[in-house]
Formats: structure tokens, sequence, C-alpha cells
């Protein structure tokens, strides 16, 4: 059975492109490899389409898979029957397949099955035909050594007819919809919990329908309800879950429709609420996890794809209190030169530490200083600056460092260094190339995203996983340089692979060809097709190596120079030759128009970097929360994108949050349509609360007064010391930061 039509059909999507795609999945190849050089055959998908594309044939397969195990069941029970057969054929999600199956479960010993046992099966029959035969009268005969009384028998009839009620598919499918589009979200704090669960407070007595509650309000309310604070309850009104059921089961007034309604609202209580409310909750979890899941993976890979500093030699700095600042000096290629440790924070170890800076950035010539910017990290930039030795200084956000220090891949990397060489090692390269280094670290411990520890794990370690294979293979990788863990995730490339990559290069010494990874162990043919447009060789003997041109274009690319007279090496580069190329005569069976313009386009910048140039940043000459005061308008950058609001870092060590409505003089439902991991921002302080240790902040109260004291648009080349001053968004522009404050506490009463 082919999917395509299905798939097609649900994604907006011609049958052609999904087969095509379905089939180059079966053969082997992966999503970037597709979605960047078989742009012809699958009609331009983009790697977002084609994933879709894989998960809708995963979600089909596992239908597929429990329709066929449900009909066995049945089938083998010999309940089978030709207008059951048409229900599960008719039967589109998973769910309406367990309502269906549901009567021929396998039962605990339930209340209706003891009521079977004890033969009231036909009194329950009796109720459900509704005629005017007196209940009770016929309950007598149902007398037994275990039903002695009649309210017995008529109640073990209910039990029956409540399960019945429970186990009717369409009920089930009616009062699915009542939850959809009138159910509510309450929950309520435990008593006696209310100083523990202060956290929670918002939802000590909270009420919002479920179709409207955003994902990180149901996240933090199953966060509280799973520790114990908060009691959790989603319904509709009940009458009306009552009155749909009564509808599709009492056909009018006798003797037994009491009995029916008791039946039903028993049904609904004991039964149909409960097993819908856990429904409701597990699809309300589920789709807050993905939208979760979506934000943590969006904010990764802007993190992966920010802007790389470039082969420099920096002077790296993990800074500290009471054990001192560790030193490290890199190459340019991020090869650990010396490590050394001073102290910036002891009056009479100050000079000595000056000194020891100035002599490592003589000796090993370096070129920029990256400093963690953790615990004491603006106050060991403001000791570097103050050395006035003209060079740039970054601070480096260090999430996971400390992850990556302490890790196997560490250890093996440097077997003879502690944890702190390690983490300075880490934040130097980080600046140097963001993407080849966090991915040594687990994604969860970058610090990106919101409640990732309450998503489902292995949901968010596939998409992370796939946001770091995406983002890997659209920057492209040094073969020559990269490491062990940057290499296993290149398209065709896993772990013992990439091993034997790193093993070939230091016995045989660098590449010099593509051709030559065809020589390492276990990558054969196949692998080389996915991998090969993804790895770089620089200044190798095939001038298309160095490119993301695929080796299987190479013959046009050289058929090209021939038609203009000329040889690769001088067209690669060459603006003017390249566009008087006429893609046309050139298209093949395998190579079409699509994939000839992504030719032209990177030969003419070969090789070139997505991402941005990175751009110099100071913070404000402010370094604690003490110092923050309401009104303030201060630089400072976005280190968090959540649904319901932006972090910024103001260099004080508490980022401060900008909600969603003071982000944009404009509505937007999701920061992330005007903001961007990264971005340089000015903010002004709407409120401090110390005591709980948060800032809240406005980015669009700034619009109208820009302040003057915004973080750096400069260059790495045309970097000059500057230290900002706090600017008070009307007149402060004159004041120190001492009067500034004095100022605004005058101002403000505070």
């Amino acid at each position: 059975m082919s999917f395509a039509p299905i798939i097609a059909a649900k994604l907006g999507l011609r049958v052609t492109q999904v087969e095509t795609v379905l089939d180059l999945l079966a053969e082997s190849a992966t999503i970037p490899f597709i979605a960047r050089y078989r742009k012809d055959s699958t009609g331009n998908l983009d790697e977002v389409q084609i994933q879709q594309i894989q998960d809708e044939q995963k979600t089909i397969l596992a239908f597929t898979e429990r329709k066929t195990f449900i009909e066995k069941t049945i089938t083998d029970q010999g309940k089978m029957t030709e207008g059951l057969q048409a229900k599960i054929n008719a039967a589109t999600t998973i769910v309406e397949l367990e309502d269906i199956y549901l009567p021929y479960k396998v039962k605990r010993k339930t209340k209706a099955v003891v009521a079977r046992e004890n033969g009231l099966e036909p009194l329950a029959n009796f109720l459900l035909e509704q005629g005017q035969e007196d209940p009770e009268k016929e309950a007598t005969k149902f007398f037994n050594e275990k039903i002695t009384t009649i309210e017995e028998a008529l109640q073990g009839a209910r039990d029956i007819i409540a399960e019945q009620v429970n186990e009717q598919a369409e009920i089930r499918a009616q009062l699915r919809k009542l939850f959809e589009d009138t159910a509510t979200l309450q929950s309520k704090v435990l008593s006696d919990k209310e100083a523990e669960a202060i956290k929670y407070k918002d939802y000590f007595d909270f009420s919002e329908p479920i179709h409207k509650i955003p994902s990180h309000r149901i996240l933090a309310i199953l966060r509280g309800f799973l520790e114990g604070f908060l009691r959790m309850t989603i319904a509709p009104v009940e009458e009306d879950a009552i009155e749909s059921i009564e509808a599709f089961f009492i056909k009018g007034m006798s003797p037994s429709s009491n009995h029916i309604k008791k039946a039903i609202k028993d049904a609904y209580r004991r039964l149909l609420q409960p097993s819908l409310e856990t429904e409701c909750r597990t699809a309300l979890k589920q789709k807050a996890d993905e939208e979760a899941i979506n934000v943590f993976a969006e904010n990764l890979r802007q993190l992966l794809l920010s802007a790389p500093l470039g082969s420099k030699r920096v002077l790296a700095i993990d800074p500290g209190y009471r054990t001192g600042c560790k030193v490290v000096c890199l190459d340019e290629s991020g090869e650990l030169l010396t490590t050394d440790l001073i102290y910036v924070h002891e009056a009479n170890k100050i000079y000595d530490s000056e000194y020891k800076i100035k002599q490592l950035v003589k000796q090993f010539d370096i070129q920029v200083f990256a400093i963690g910017d953790g615990t004491a990290g603006r106050e060991t930039e403001q000791f570097i600056k103050k050395l006035n030795l003209g060079l740039p200084v970054f601070l480096v956000n260090e999430d996971g460092a400390s992850v990556y220090s302490a890790s196997e891949i560490a250890r093996e990397e440097f077997p003879d260094y502690d944890i702190t060489v390690r983490g300075s090692v880490s934040i130097g390269r980080r600046l140097m190339d963001p993407l080849a280094e966090l991915v040594k670290i687990d994604p969860k411990s970058i610090g990106v995203g919101q409640y990732q520890h309450d998503v489902n794990q292995f949901r968010l370690k596939e998409k992370l996983d796939q946001t770091v294979v995406s983002c890997v293979n659209t920057v492209g990788v040094n073969l020559n340089t990269a490491s062990k863990q940057l290499l296993s995730y290149v398209s065709g490339i896993n772990e013992s692979v990439a091993e034997n990559i790193i093993k070939q290069r230091k016995t045989l010494g660098s590449f010099s060809s593509r051709e030559e990874l065809l020589k390492v162990p276990r990558l054969g043919a196949k692998a080389f097709e996915q991998c090969a447009g993804f790895l770089r060789i620089p200044k190798a003997k095939h001038p298309l190596d160095a490119s993301a041109v695929h080796p299987e274009a190479y013959p046009i690319v050289e058929k090209m120079a021939t038609d203009l007279g000329t040889n690769v090496a001088s067209l690669v580069g060459n603006e003017s030759m390249l566009k008087t190329i006429n893609t046309q005569k050139y298209v093949t069976d395998q190579i079409g128009v699509l994939a000839l313009n992504d030719i032209i386009k990177e030969l003419q910048k070969p090789g070139l970097d997505p991402r941005s140039e990175l751009e110099q940043f100071e913070f404000a000459n402010i370094y604690s929360m003490e110092e923050v005061t309401v009104g303030l308008v201060l630089p400072g950058v976005v280190t968090n994108l959540t649904r319901f609001g932006a972090f910024i870092d103001i260099g004080v060590k508490q980022d401060g949050l900008v909600h969603v409505s003071e982000i944009a003089n404009r509505y937007i439902s999701d920061p992330s349509e005007a903001l961007k991991l990264g971005q340089k921002v000015q903010v002004k302080v709407l409120e401090v609360d110390l005591s709980r240790k948060r800032i809240a902040l406005s980015i669009k109260q700034t619009e109208a007064a820009p302040a003057a004291g915004v973080g750096g648009r400069k260059d790495f080349n045309q970097h000059k010391r500057s230290n900002q001053p706090v600017k008070k968004e009307e007149d402060l522009s004159n004041l120190n930061v001492t009067d500034a404050l004095q100022a605004l506490k005058k101002k403000f009463g505070k």
C-alpha cells in the first residue's frame, strides 16, 4: 500500500513529490542531502517539508500496525462482522480505532463483569428496551445466591449499562468533541501547601478553556500537579455531557428511564469523565510538549548558527573569585598553546595578574579576549578593559561549558588538564566557532528553551538531534579540522565512521581531496554520496573540493569551463563569466535547473559561510541587580525566547524578562516574530524584585526614546574601547552611574 496519496493530501503536496521523498528515504538518503542535492526531483521541497513527510510516514505505519493488531484480536475472538470491519476501515486515527476496540479488550474484574457473572445481563437488556413493564418486578427473576434483593439486581444491571455507555464509540467521539470545544482546565492549591507552592501562586485558583490555554501554562500547571502542590481537573459542564448521552440512549418516559439515567450519570462520572480527562490531559501535554520542543529547537538553531569570530588567536578566561581565573591561549585553529592562572579580585595580586596578561598577549600575538559570562565575568571584563591593550573583549555565553569540561569528550581531548582548563578552552573555541564547539555538548544543557525537563525526553532528543544535523550541514564542515563530534552530524556519517576519518587523518595526514574519503574504512559509495558535498577541503587539489558543489556535478562544471574556454579554477569566483552560462544547456536526468542554479551561486562565492559576521557588544557599566532601577534604559542581548516572552541579558548576572506584550508596538503572539537569539536590543526597566530575583523589562517603551548606551555595532577590525554610561530615556545622558541612580530614585520614589 502506498502512503504517498494520504501524506500528500494532508500536507498539501503533490503525490509525485511525496513518492520521490519516500523512495529517496528508503534508499538511505538523508534529509539534508535530499533538500540540498535533489531539489529538482522533489520539486524544491525544503528540510522542514521532507521531515514532515518522514514523520507522517511513521504515524501512518504506527496506525497500520495497530489496525492490523485490532483486526486480528477481534477475529481471533470470533466477533468480527462486516459492519465492525467497515467501522475499522473507516477509522482515520488511532483514537477512533481504540474506541472501536474498547468493548473487545480483555477486561479486569469490573463491576459489569461481576454483574454478568451473576447473570444480570438479561436484566440490563430489559432496562435498555425501555418498555412499560415494571423493572422491580422483572428484577426478582434474577435472584440467586449472590443477588438477594431487588436493588442489588438493578444495580448490577445499571453497572452493565454504564459499561456499555462507556464503550459506545459514538458517545466517546461526541463527548471528546464536547471536551475539546468547551472543557476548562482548573487548578487549585492543595490545603496547607500554599507556602511550599509559592512559585505556582498564579495557579492557586485558576481556570481557563483548554482551547485557549497556552503551552507554557499547561506545562507549569502539570509540573505543580506532579509535584503534589496543585489539584487539577479538566471537564466540560457536567449537565451538558450527561444531556448529550441521554439524548443518545433515552427513548422516552418509561418505568426503566430513571434506571438508564442513573447508569448514564454513573458511566460519566466513574468511567467516561476520568477516561476523557486523562486522554485530554495527555493530548494537551503532547501539544504543549511539541510547542515547547519547537521553541527549544528554533532557539538551538539560532544559537548554533550564531556568528563565529573565525580564525583568530584568542586569550580565553574562565572567571572566578576565590579560585582565580583560569587563562588559556589558543591559536587560530583553536589548539591550546598555554595555560595560566590570575587573580583579579585580590588587591595584592592585581599587579602580577596584569603583568601575566600583557606577557601572554605579547608572547602569543593574541588578537582577542574571550571571557565567560558566568560568576565574576563582568568584573573580569572590567579588569581586562582597564589594561588598555586595544584588543576587543567578548563576553561568551558559557551555558553548558561545565558539562563539556566534565565529559568523556573533554577528557579524551585534554587528558592531562583539569576541568578548569577544559572550560576555558571551550569558552575560547565557542567564540571562534559556536557550532563546532556546541555540538560537543548535550543540547539540553545549552540553556535555551522552556520547560525542557518536563517534555517528552525521547521526542526532545529526536528534534534537537535533527536540528543539530540541519545546522551542521547548512554550514558545512572542514574535513581536516573537524572534531569527531562535528563529523558525526554530517549527512551519511555516523560516530564510528567519524572516528575512522580522524584515525586516517592522524595516520596519513590531512585529506587533499574528497576522493580520499573512499579509502576510509566503512565509508562506502552510498555514504560518500551523502556526505561529500557537506565536507570542505580548503586549498584542495581540485578547486571544487572547497565548495558545496557535489562531486557528482564536477563533470558539468568542467564542461561549463571548457565551453567558456577556461578551466575550473579560473571559473570559480568569476561572476561576470558565470553570469553568461545558460543553465538549460547542462540539464541532465539527475541534475536539473534548480541544482544548476545552486551550483552557479556556489561558484560565485565558494564555501561562503551562511552565518552572519560577529559584532562587538558592550553592556552598560552596571554589575549587579542592586544597581538596576526602574526607568533605566539599558543595552541587552536576547538569551532565550519562550512563547510568553524574551529573556534579556543586561550584564547583571540575572536575565530580565520582556513579556510578549512589551516587545513591539503591534500585536504579536510569539516573541520570535520580532526577535532572534543573540539580537542586540534596548530595554527599559519596569520592575525589579530583588527577593525573587526578577527583572521586568520592556522593549517597545524604548522605541520612542533610544538611549545613547546601546551595545555595539562595531566590526572586529573597527573595535575601539568604550565604557558606556547608563542612560535614562529623558535627560540623564551627562550623569555618571551614581548620580543617575540618585536622580531616578528621587523621581520614582525608590
